[in-house]
């Protein structure tokens, strides 16, 4: 039993325990979103009796607020007033006022209001959690790092949509969803506030927490580098939009005869299955290659999925074949993604304004929202023929990310040695 035990912990990798329980809280936390994350528009528009374009409208503006919070985020991080801890604490209570306001909202008004909550609490959460991250690691072993804390969410995200959809389908209880989602936020700020410490130490090394917080945007904004990488790193985020708002809808009215929920439903799980499976192993083996080098392998694979994708509504008698050989390419690109990205980032950023380029990273995210599901959407909207042309664009689009990222890597392999000779 013990050997067993061994020979399962050698694949963790050997961390600062501050990630790991970092990790554990955003599982929990995480297992809240997935209650909700999947149910909250069926209830609001089946029961609640809004309209769909009222409920979309709502979503949106938890966006814009997101990108507030991103904002605030950023600037609080990298301040000594605040730092990283207490910014993650505000981000738990705030989407836990969230989660409960809408477990008990009525009307639009409502709707929004615990929309605009969410969207600002889930903007101050991910510039925050990706710092701390950050702080506590070097190296390779950053890579590794955002794996396991990803493998937490996407754990948890697993564990959420099996039990909410056990909840719904036993008692109809939609408002109970939120409730719960609202007490995994208090739980993960009870793991913040007993086990995270404040892990920047670079405010007495340096004057720049003395500048005013637009000063330190500026000087972000002005790194080449960093915005380089913004454009694949929103083109990256674009794709992974349509994963989530444009691929079940394709599902359900382009393919031959149309998957079912049920049949779509299974797909996303295997999709997330794979996600949970691959993702550190896969991390692992990308660590032999630089940030840019691990996100063009990213870049082909986005490039395949979408053509099997685009394959899957002509593929007739084998179109769930295709359906399930292209979500699980498109898992595996996700992998390749995620954790390189945010290393790339953190790498990239001066120690005292680590804050605000993470901010940057997760505005990217909230920019890519904003794009890829009225895009989608459009295409849908459209002739079978323009539907499948649309995947096979997205496919092509790749060939321009390649390009961008061939010259990131060129970039900054040449400011390292550059600092090599300085130093």
């Amino acid at each position: 039993m013990g050997f067993q035990r061994n020979r399962f912990l050698i694949w963790l990798p050997q961390l600062n325990p501050q990630i790991l329980i970092l990790a554990m809280g955003r599982l929990l936390s995480q297992t809240g979103t997935g209650f909700t994350l999947f149910y909250a528009p069926i209830f609001f528009v089946n029961q609640v009796g809004l309209s769909s374009t009222a409920v979309g409208f709502s979503l949106g503006l938890g966006q814009i607020s997101g990108i507030l919070g991103r904002f605030l985020a950023g600037s609080w991080c990298d301040s000594p007033r605040w730092g990283r801890r207490f910014t993650l604490l505000i981000s738990a209570v705030i989407s836990a006022i969230a989660s409960f306001v809408l477990g008990v909202a009525n009307d639009f008004i409502m709707v929004v209001l615990g929309n605009l909550l969410l969207g600002l609490g889930i903007g101050l959460y991910w510039p925050a959690t990706e710092a701390v991250v950050a702080d506590l690691t070097t190296g390779k072993q950053r890579n590794e790092a955002y794996a396991l804390t990803r493998l937490g969410d996407n754990i948890g995200l697993q564990l959420g949509m099996m039990f909410g959809g056990l909840i719904i389908s036993t008692s109809g209880n939609y408002r109970a969803l939120f409730i719960i989602d609202g007490i995994s936020f208090i739980v993960f700020f009870g793991v913040i506030f007993a086990a995270i410490k404040e892990t920047n130490t670079t405010f007495e090394k340096s004057l720049s927490h003395r500048k005013g917080w637009g000063e330190n945007w500026w000087t972000a904004l002005r790194d080449r580098t960093l915005l380089i990488y913004v454009i694949v790193n929103i083109m990256f985020t674009v794709y992974v939009s349509q994963i989530n708002s444009t691929l079940p809808l394709y599902f359900s009215n382009f393919v031959q005869g149309g998957f079912s929920p049920g049949i779509i439903s299974g797909l996303f799980i295997g999709y997330t299955a794979i996600s949970v499976i691959f993702l550190l192993p896969l991390s692992r083996w990308l660590n032999r290659f630089s940030h840019a080098q691990a996100l063009s392998f990213s870049a082909l694979l986005w490039g395949v999925g979408f053509i099997v994708i685009a394959w899957t509504g002509r593929g007739e008698n084998h179109a769930l074949v295709l359906a399930s050989l292209g979500l699980g390419i498109l898992a595996l690109a996700v992998v390749g993604y995620t954790p390189a990205s945010s290393s790339l980032v953190a790498d990239l950023a001066p120690d005292t304004l680590r804050g605000i380029y993470l901010a940057i990273n997760a505005q990217c995210w909230a920019i890519g929202y904003l794009i890829g599901p009225p895009l989608g959407g459009w295409a849908l909207d459209q002739s079978p023929e323009i539907v499948y042309n649309f995947w096979l664009g997205l496919a092509l689009s790749i060939l321009i990310a390649l390009l961008i990222l061939k010259n990131l890597d060129r970039r900054i392999k040449l400011q390292k040695q550059v600092n090599l000779k300085m130093n």
